[in-house]
């Protein structure tokens, strides 16, 4: 026995590199074993001179990867995504990057509040009397079209209509104001602050035409008032559906392995199905319909995701091609009577933004260098209210809004996601339905605005 002992050992000798190969084999194949890693025993794996791994006799495949190197493949994630030509998506581009909220259900209820209104208009013409008895009320009645704007000790300014001297003759250069007395049926009860005289009565109303413009100022209290009239603001409760999206990718086996002119592969393939998903996405997320339909063939519901163009609280409304003046006002719409951000974002189709490169900028409104944001290139447009980010939309093209375009707040842009973007690999061949590769990129989500005031149309009627 010790003799044949005696013989091995010399053999080992002779023969270290075969030993060593031979026991790394055995020691790799007890680990693959023991940790149920069959798909590892297919092939011959040793550690490398640096702690990587080696295969030897079979190809490299993404399971065998998946099983060797775990984390080495990335699956596709938000990040990877953002990269994908952004341009052609931008409101896609803009919720993705600021981080979608995790939604628990499909169905997303969220709260808006908007600001309370600051202006109206009158709905009918004030008459002052012709002649006051000595010691009437100056008090008068006038008829707002949104009276419940107003509550007692409100000052109000009457926009276009002047009011009085301190002797109640003369014209003034200022306007006149009012102080909010009461409310009444339809209607509100003033007093002027610097009104004319009929008679022998000073402060009075005097005539204000219909449709004159009505501006909430500041209250004005007594001095022994401690109370005020309460002031509510209760959000208001909408809705919406996270639609899924789909779109799988599939090769066939002989198709990969065949020779090709170019070097075409499967993540080639993926990188055009994710452009086409998101290109459909974003048509949903600017104009898709909030609706819920039974589908009778799958016995199944289908949720289909509300788009923010129908959201948006604002609407701008132009004739004729863009000019200095109109721009001017659709800034001041599109800045004013919200409370929002004084940097916007401007998506709009191709002939909204020729109109804007066809314009003489001046002084009061200006046009820079591109700028990159959410990796999107704008144009920036500055004017006295703000700063609007300029960005061609393909998808207003599309779907016949090529003179339209929407105003985002992008600080009231949300998205919520109940799948968040996912590819799963889909085994057919061991299924026994298709000898392909199969991938199915899978998300379930939706955009909301908030405060849909601080969000605008531009519309060409």
């Amino acid at each position: 026995m010790k003799r044949y002992l005696n013989r091995a050992v010399a053999w080992m000798r002779r023969n270290p590199e075969f030993v060593m190969l031979s026991i790394v084999t055995v020691c790799v194949v007890l680990l693959a074993w023991h940790a149920g890693e069959s798909a590892a025993l297919m092939a011959i794996v040793a550690p490398g001179v640096a702690g990587g791994r080696h295969v030897a006799d079979e190809p490299l495949t993404t399971d065998l990867t998946r099983d060797l190197a775990p984390g080495l493949l990335l699956n596709e994630v938000d990040k990877t995504i953002v990269k994908i030509r952004p341009m052609a998506t931008p409101v896609d581009q803009i919720a993705r990057y600021a981080g979608a909220k995790h939604a628990g259900s499909m169905i997303v209820d969220y709260y808006n509040v908007d600001t309370k209104e600051t202006s109206t208009l009158t709905a009918d013409d004030y008459e002052a009397p012709q002649s006051m008895a000595p010691g009437a009320t100056v008090k008068a009645t006038i008829e707002p079209l949104q009276p419940e704007i107003f509550d007692p000790s409100d000052t109000i300014l009457v926009q276009g209509v002047l009011g009085y001297k301190p002797d109640g003759v003369t014209l003034d250069n200022r306007e006149l104001v009012l102080y909010v007395c009461g409310r009444t049926a339809g209607g509100i009860t003033v007093m002027a602050l610097n009104g004319k005289k009929i008679g022998s009565v000073a402060g009075c109303v005097p005539d204000i035409p219909a449709g004159a413009t009505l501006i909430r100022m500041g209250r004005a209290a007594t001095e022994l008032d401690v109370m005020s009239p309460q002031f509510e603001a209760l959000p208001q409760k909408e809705q919406n559906y996270c639609q899924i999206f789909k779109m799988q990718v599939e090769q066939s086996t002989l198709q990969r392995l065949s020779n090709k002119e170019v070097n075409w592969t499967m993540t080639d393939q993926q990188e055009a199905a994710i452009y086409d998903m998101r290109c459909g996405m974003e048509k949903s997320f600017l104009f898709g319909l909030k609706q819920r339909l039974w589908d009778p063939d799958k016995k199944e519901n289908v949720l289909f995701t509300g788009g923010i163009w129908y959201q948006a609280g604002k609407e701008f409304n132009y004739t004729e091609d863009l000019d200095n003046d109109s721009v001017v006002e659709l800034m001041r719409a599109a800045f004013t009577g919200n409370k929002g951000s004084k940097r916007k974002v401007l998506l709009g189709g191709s002939r909204l933004i020729g109109m804007f490169n066809k314009l003489d900028y001046t002084r009061v409104v200006t046009s820079r260098e591109r700028v990159a944001h959410w990796g999107i290139d704008f144009t920036e447009v500055h004017s006295k209210f703000g700063t609007l980010y300029l960005a061609l939309s393909e998808v207003f093209d599309e779907v016949g809004h090529a003179t339209s375009g929407l105003v985002i707040d992008p600080e009231y842009l949300t998205k919520y996601s109940h799948l968040p973007f996912s590819a799963e690999t889909l085994n057919l061949k061991q299924s026994g339905v298709r000898n392909t590769d199969a991938l199915v990129l899978t998300e379930a989500s939706c955009v909301v605005l908030r405060y849909p005031n601080a969000h605008m149309r531009i519309v060409q009627r």
